[in-house]
């Protein structure tokens, strides 16, 4: 999703979200899982699209996040599975910081 096209929703606090971790928010009946990595905030869908399991539960390796149920990976940036047994992408989300808030853009 684009920058552009995305309207911004606060989602909490810079503090909310540990480094190397994920905090989850509930954002327009979507669960959102904000993860701050060394260069960043990124943002994408809590669901793994091969099972439908909690990616947020999930071990962080460098910018990559691994499913607790079946061990895929994802990309915490660009949203792709990178291992079986996903083979689709999850959604990602633009976020943005304002000071100590926390944005993330919902597509309208």
């Amino acid at each position: 999703m684009s920058e552009r096209t995305a309207r911004f929703v606060r989602v909490g606090r810079v503090s909310d979200v540990p480094p190397g971790r994920a905090e989850v928010f509930d954002v327009e009946e979507r669960r959102i899982a904000v993860y701050r990595l060394d260069d960043g905030f990124y943002a994408i869908d809590d669901i793994c699209t091969h099972d439908g399991g909690p990616l947020a539960e999930g071990e962080v390796e460098g910018d990559q996040v691994i499913c607790p149920r079946h061990g895929a990976r994802f990309s915490i940036k660009s949203g792709a599975a990178l291992t079986f047994p996903a083979i689709t992408p999850v959604e990602t989300y633009p976020v943005r910081v304002d000071g100590e808030d926390l944005f993330v853009g919902i597509a309208d």
